[in-house]
């Protein structure tokens, strides 16, 4: 997705990866890329919960709102170097909140800022002054821009993606689900401001929602959206992957690279065009061959830094 001098962006990309990872060792940084980016004090509580989301049980524009939701999840979506390093909406806005503990080397002064005018992640607003603010909690704090009159909010979502980041222009669709996602960000649809356990379940209910939006585009033939919640998928897969990179886990892992194997084949057909029959298809035996995967992920999550004590085990090491 990164557009233009490929040499240049190459020796950013590894700079950045150096600075994210100084503080654990060089030589073994922790496979959750997160982990990198968040100051240490709160690494093992941000890693092992997340916030509700203060979204409504029911919309009456439920897809758009589920596509919204996907997209926020997934860092391809910012493209540029927030796509190397595993950006996505949800890293500065955890569960739709804000991230106190968000600390990426450049691009945060105290923990919980970040610079959005600079130039490590954009080619357009970078403007060379470090000036980082407090990352907005997207539910609670007063909106600087209004959620609900003209197209106000979609002009400045899209000013974020392609401006502030280098991503690609999103598609009508994307757009429209970002910003529906953030205007029902509510705190009335929360029973509280805790954050809740956040462990493999709820990883998989991220993949099975992107894979079901996906077999929704298709069916209403829209190949775009679909090879967009294709890739919010394959991203859940990744991280999911991450967290299963111990010893004696490789059998697990390995089924689990076969189904994102098989989610990039559907990608590609279709990237080339032509009856949409066959993507469907293949797309909603994504959901019958889950189990296949997921049971063995499910049986030894424990042994996978899912498991607080595995994590912060693994935390402990690299911080020795």
């Amino acid at each position: 997705m990164d557009r233009g001098r490929p040499l240049a962006a190459l020796l950013r990309v590894f700079a950045l990866t150096v600075m994210a990872c100084a503080g654990a060792r060089a030589s073994a940084p922790l496979p959750i890329r997160e982990a990198n980016w968040l100051v240490a004090s709160q690494r093992l509580h941000l890693l092992t919960t997340r916030p509700e989301e203060c979204l409504p049980e029911d919309s009456p524009d439920i897809v758009s709102l589920v596509y919204g939701t996907v997209a926020f999840r997934d860092p391809m979506l910012l493209g540029g170097q927030a796509a190397r390093a595993g950006l996505s909406c949800m890293s500065c806005h955890r569960g739709g909140r804000g991230n106190p503990g968000f600390h990426f080397p450049r691009l945060s002064g105290a923990p919980g800022t970040a610079d959005v005018t600079s130039s490590l992640m954009s080619s357009h607003r970078g403007d060379g002054i470090a000036n980082p603010k407090p990352i907005p909690d997207l539910t609670f704090d007063i909106p600087k821009i209004s959620r609900v009159d003209g197209r106000g909010l979609e002009a400045f979502i899209r000013g974020l993606i392609v401006e502030e980041f280098d991503g690609v222009p999103p598609s009508p669709a994307i757009l429209k689900g970002l910003a529906s996602y953030v205007r029902a960000l509510d705190p009335a649809h929360c029973p509280s401001r805790h954050d809740q356990p956040y462990g493999l379940a709820n990883a998989l209910a991220d993949y099975f929602l992107a894979l079901g939006a996906a077999e929704t585009a298709l069916v209403d033939h829209d190949p775009e959206t679909a090879i967009a919640m294709l890739r919010g998928a394959r991203s859940i897969l990744g991280e999911i992957d991450a967290r299963f990179q111990a010893k004696g886990l490789e059998g697990p892992r390995a089924t689990l690279d076969e189904a994102g194997i098989a989610l990039a084949q559907i990608q590609q057909q279709l990237r080339d065009g032509g009856d949409l029959t066959g993507p469907v298809d293949a797309v909603h035996r994504r959901w019958t061959a889950t189990r296949r995967w997921a049971d063995p992920l499910i049986l030894n999550e424990r042994l996978s830094l899912y498991n607080p004590e595995k994590l912060k085990a693994a935390l402990a090491d690299r911080a020795s």
